[in-house]
């Protein structure tokens, strides 16, 4: 098939799902019935597309559904199912998908699981595609997806759980990246862009797309050859999408009109700063050192009192970025690291060098470990020099 019918597929797959959900259908059997469904429709609609694919689509999935249940005639619910199969024709208008969104989401899941339902039954992925975004093996995401219908099974779409769980959610797909043959950021913002329109522009659902959408644009510029960490102050900003800047800054400036801030509005207000400078030179510190503060209303969180103790560094000096810095813990990630720049910063080579390094031995990534290396290098050579 091409890209396009794909895409509409997956587009289809939650409002598919809704409906066999309403119906009767329990979400495990659902999905299961869909999928089954969407293999059908990848063999037979290149030669014979439908006139409406959301009626095919919930045709043969409920079909599917209907025959798992008559193999299971000892359950009564299931065979109430298939009595009360309802005719072939038109689906009815209503759209399930925010609910479905919620579901997939529901707080009673771990993260992981959310995030894999998500993307199997809202994102209409495969679990091998989405086993091999996540870089695990396809049997353990498997069985994962499996674990997380279990735990949801029973609970109906109208209890469903809450938008900051589920913007959580997508906000970790984002962060996935890319990987396998799936690029789990722009999925992310795929879903978003979706859940903008379902939930009418709910102030925090477009805080989140301008906040991806910002970060985004400065893909292609992040890192360089072989996987070379390049840092903000140092990449091309030639190089970002100015499109999707502009689309990002209005899309957060529409959703800072209604009033209601929100922590994903701030985290976009302070990307929005960012790639609003043409120069790291020229980067509005002081306002957002205010952003940041508006942050910490929300979510007083280590990371960010982190990332605010860079940001008054650069507005205040050094000296205040490190006065900022002691009130973060000891353990946070990153933290050390960060103390090395300001204490280089502020002059002080010898001490910024052993920061650099101890950073290095704690980092989590390839990439990280020869960035912080280098930086230790480069310290050490400024001190023989």
């Amino acid at each position: 098939m091409s890209g396009l019918d794909a895409s509409l597929l997956r587009d289809l797959v939650p409002a598919v799902i809704g409906v066999l959900v309403r119906r009767g259908a329990d979400f495990a059997s659902a999905e299961d019935a869909v999928q089954e469904a969407l293999i059908r429709a990848l063999q037979t609609w290149p030669e014979d597309p439908p006139r409406d694919p959301k009626a095919w689509l919930v045709t043969a999935a409920w079909r599917k559904f209907v025959d798992a249940a008559r193999a299971e005639a000892s359950r009564q619910r299931r065979e109430l199912a298939v009595d009360a199969e309802p005719p072939a024709g038109e689906v009815a208008g209503a759209d399930d998908t925010l609910r479905l969104y919620f579901l997939c989401a529901h707080p009673t899941l771990p993260a992981a699981a959310a995030l894999a339902l998500t993307l199997r039954a809202v994102g209409g992925l495969t679990t091998r595609q989405i086993a091999q975004a996540c870089l695990v093996p396809e049997a353990t995401m498997a069985q994962r997806i499996v674990r997380a219908k279990r735990k949801i099974e029973g609970l109906p779409l109208d209890q469903p759980g809450d938008l900051a769980t589920v913007l959580h959610v997508l906000y970790l797909v984002f962060n996935e990246g890319y990987g396998g043959d799936v690029d789990l950021a722009a999925e992310a913002i795929r879903l978003t862009r979706h859940l903008v329109v379902l939930t009418d522009g709910e102030p925090e659902v477009s805080g989140l797309l301008a906040l991806m959408l910002l970060h985004h644009a400065r893909r292609a510029s992040r890192t360089g050859p072989g996987g070379r960490l390049i840092p903000l102050a140092e990449q091309d900003r030639s190089g970002w999408d100015t499109a999707l800047i502009a689309e990002g800054v209005e899309i957060l400036q529409v959703a800072l009109a209604q009033d209601r801030l929100g922590e994903y509005q701030a985290q976009a207000a302070i990307a929005a700063l960012h790639a609003d400078a043409p120069q790291v030179a020229e980067t509005d510190w002081v306002q957002i050192v205010e952003w940041y503060d508006e942050l910490l209303a929300f979510t007083d969180s280590p990371v960010v009192r982190l990332n605010r103790a860079v940001a008054v560094g650069e507005a205040d000096g050094p000296q205040a970025g490190l006065a900022a810095l002691a009130a973060v813990d000891a353990d946070v990630p990153r933290r050390t690291a960060v103390a090395a720049y300001l204490h280089e910063r502020a002059g002080d080579l010898a001490p910024a060098a052993e920061l650099y390094a101890e950073a290095a031995r704690a980092a989590t990534s390839v990439p990280e470990l020869e960035h912080l290396t280098r930086e230790a290098a480069r310290v050490r050579q400024l001190l023989r020099s």
